[in-house]
């Protein structure tokens, strides 16, 4: 039985796992998810494309690494290869958990790990009943998160989205009931709202990979991404901000283990990228002004990287590419500013690792273009282990009759 590998389109992290599979002379078979139809009978089932028949291709793999980048796939994919008895990293439990914020958040709770104060509305603020007549329900959800939270700083976000998309920084009441007004159901918002406390994390947070093979405890990978600047009160790298590579704390590194079990549970095998923050309201040791000056110094190296990513030519040669990604990233971190900016965030980190505060965990985690190269960490390494890992063993004892559709 061999690994294999799912998605819809090859991005630079899929690019990355063939690439590294190679190079551990891994034979990874691909699997697509896109334009294709799974079949289930109870004869059997069917996984076509237009062309071509995948029964062979899946059966003849016992592992396989879920890398669609829909939430929502996600889910279908791992219910789906679980049922017939494929081993799915990440598996099916915890692809739900992450799916949701409020769920993932209710299990560090259940676990008393330290999270932000956090509220879930089940309740869309407007919807048309059967006869045409429009109920709205803004006030009320207003009320519900203000008296839970107050009238300002509120940080209102989708349960299942990503990027920071649609996360926002509400600030008072009135502003509330209009963004509440102007948002529909979707796909990264399905049904109500999840509200939080603003935390004064300062500016920067973290991103902490930790993972677990068949057979062994949970690992935390001891350097973090940070996440860093000023641009917006979300660091997601997408909104502009930079990023640095961090030492953690023994102390946050327990933690990060801890909530990741909260997450794996019971399943043999897992890797997850959790978000932290460190709740250091008005404890900053080092003036903004200071901060702002060095973050400015790596404006032109970071756009240099920037432009790299853009770069089409990574989908004609990757290898390439890739060393051209690295030689900017390695100019942007040889800088003064990036190691001043750097010291400061591993200072702070030090001082506060007892406040840290856990918000989601990412059961898919973007890793190429930043994590590996910051964290010295090639996280598709370590998915090829977790999947070398259970590669002869099955999650369930499977009965197949020879028929299938």
């Amino acid at each position: 039985m061999g690994i294999a590998i799912l998605y819809e389109h090859p991005e630079t992290d899929e690019l990355g796992i063939r690439m590294t599979a190679k190079e551990m002379g891994l034979d990874l078979t691909y699997i697509p998810f896109h334009k294709i139809a799974v079949s289930i009978s109870n004869g059997g089932y069917s996984f076509r494309s237009q062309k071509k028949n995948y029964f062979k291709t899946i059966d003849s793999v016992n592992a396989v690494l879920n890398r669609t980048q829909s939430k929502n796939r996600r889910l279908y994919a791992a219910s789906f290869l679980e049922a017939i008895g494929k081993y799915v990293i990440n598996p099916l439990q915890v692809e739900s958990l992450c799916f949701s914020k409020f769920r993932t958040l209710v299990e560090f709770w259940k676990q008393g790990i330290k999270i932000p104060k956090t509220i879930f509305i089940p309740c869309d603020s407007h919807y048309t009943t059967s006869k045409g007549r429009t109920i709205h329900n803004e006030e009320k959800i207003a009320d519900l998160i203000t008296n839970n939270l107050g009238e300002r700083n509120i940080v209102l976000k989708p349960d299942a989205g990503t990027h920071g998309y649609n996360i926002m920084l509400v600030n008072d009441r009135n502003e509330l009931v209009k963004i509440l007004d102007e948002t529909e159901p979707s796909i990264i918002n399905p049904v109500g709202f999840v509200a939080q406390e603003f935390v004064k994390k300062w500016f920067y947070d973290l991103r902490i990979i930790v993972f677990k093979e068949r057979g062994t405890p949970p690992h935390c990978h001891p350097k973090a991404l940070a996440r860093a600047g000023f641009k917006d009160f979300r660091t997601n790298t997408y909104l502009g901000n930079m990023v640095f590579g961090i030492n953690l704390p023994l102390e946050v590194q327990k933690a990060a283990i801890q909530s990741s079990k909260a997450i794996g549970g019971n399943s043999e095998t897992w890797l997850l990228a959790l978000d932290a923050m460190f709740n250091i309201g008005e404890e900053e040791s080092v003036d903004d002004i200071y901060i702002k000056d060095q973050l400015e110094k790596l404006v032109i190296p970071f756009d240099a990287v920037k432009k790299v990513k853009k770069d089409d030519k990574k989908y004609e040669n990757f290898a390439v590419w890739n060393e051209n990604l690295e030689s900017a990233y390695q100019h942007y971190k040889d800088t003064e500013a990036y190691e001043n900016v750097r010291t400061i965030i591993e200072e702070s980190t030090e001082k506060e690792k007892n406040s840290i505060l856990f918000h989601e965990a990412n059961s898919c985690p973007e890793f190429w273009e930043q994590t590996r190269i910051f964290t010295e960490m090639n996280l598709a390494i370590q998915l090829l282990k977790c999947a070398k890992s259970v590669e002869g063993w099955s999650i369930y004892q499977r009965v197949r009759e020879n028929k299938y559709e």
